[in-house]
């Protein structure tokens, strides 16, 4: 072994989720007395909530970085494909290494370092996936895994004696039992389910944004964030209707709201939910958006009603027909 005589000491970056084998990654090399840090990245698929409690738990420090711009780049044709739903999951690992590796060589790290475990998820946790987001990230031999180390080739890292192989771990598989162990040897006592919060993985989400990206044909960052709140209607291509179902959707829709460019509809006088109608509207669609908005109140269907529409500042009142229930039914997504 070419072991590296050094006197300072080793820093490593690793990505972290919060998840608990994010955590134990970290603390199995700082028990080797190795300075660890992690980062985290946020779209609008995922946030950096969970490795913000990660952080606060364990001490350890987080650099969290936005990478939408880069991630809408890799969603319009990854290598790896798509999985069920919009989850590009290779591409996506790749596209972490690769930010993460430029912010290890651009601050001073030695290497990087993940809580992926082999075998633990089908399509992105194999030797061959492993070893192809490494090679396709550029950073290949600066990534170290340390929960499966011992079950994969030996590292630089390991092999320059910047870490001690013999105390990183041999975990496989989707059991979670020597984890759990772990945690409790570690005093972790909070951390997340390993489901992982990536909207990009849910059914009715991943219908909304095939729908932005290839029929409204944008992936504006406003737009890509609302797709996480509320009731959505697709009017036409250019026009699309958002209903809150709740009072956090309605207080998130109107946070992204533009009043330069949207028009806000709510019913003038009894409780309902708040609206947001985008993109290039007519009269038409705001009197569809009108009626949509008066079947979520307890407005009788068949009965005249008032809803007040707001557009630029400006506030008037539409009378619609309260509709049949299910009618506008076809155009939600």
């Amino acid at each position: 072994m070419n072991q590296k005589k050094t006197t300072r000491q080793i820093k490593a970056l690793g990505l972290c989720s919060g998840g608990l084998d994010s955590i134990l990654s970290a603390l199995v090399l700082s028990e080797q007395g190795i300075d660890v840090t992690w980062i985290s990245f946020e779209t609008p698929f995922f946030s950096s909530e969970s490795a913000q409690k990660a952080s606060g738990q364990t001490g350890i420090n987080l650099i969290i970085q936005d990478i939408t711009k880069e991630y809408m780049e890799m969603m319009k044709a990854p290598r790896g494909g798509f999985g069920k739903n919009m989850n590009p999951c290779v591409d996506c690992h790749t596209l972490m290494f690769a930010q993460a590796g430029t912010r290890m060589r651009e601050e001073g790290f030695d290497f990087l370092f993940s809580g992926e475990v082999l075998g633990q998820r089908p399509k992105s946790q194999t030797k061959n996936a492993m070893r192809s987001v490494e090679k396709n990230s550029g950073f290949e031999g600066d990534l170290l895994r340390p929960l499966s180390a011992k079950c994969l080739p030996e590292t630089r890292m390991e092999q320059q004696g910047l870490v001690d192989r013999a105390r990183l771990m041999d975990i496989t598989g989707r059991s979670r039992k020597v984890q759990i162990q772990m945690a409790r040897e570690f005093g972790i006592k909070e951390y997340p389910a390993p489901a992982g919060g990536c909207l990009l993985t849910d059914k009715i989400f991943s219908n909304r944004l095939r729908d932005l990206l290839y029929v409204q044909k944008t992936d504006e960052t406003r737009l890509l964030q609302l797709l996480k709140f509320g009731r959505h209607f697709r009017l036409d291509n250019e026009c699309k209707l958002i209903v809150g179902r709740s009072k956090n959707d309605n207080e998130q829709i109107l946070a992204w709201y533009d009043k330069t460019q949207d028009i806000r509809l709510r019913h003038a006088e009894m409780a309902g939910p708040d609206v947001i109608l985008l993109g290039n509207f007519s009269d038409s669609h705001i009197k569809t958006a009108a009626q949509i908005t008066a079947g979520y109140t307890k407005s009788k269907p068949g009965e005249t009603t008032s809803i007040r529409v707001i557009e630029k500042g400006e506030k008037t009142l539409l009378k619609v027909l309260t509709p049949q229930p299910g009618i506008f039914e076809d155009l939600m997504i």
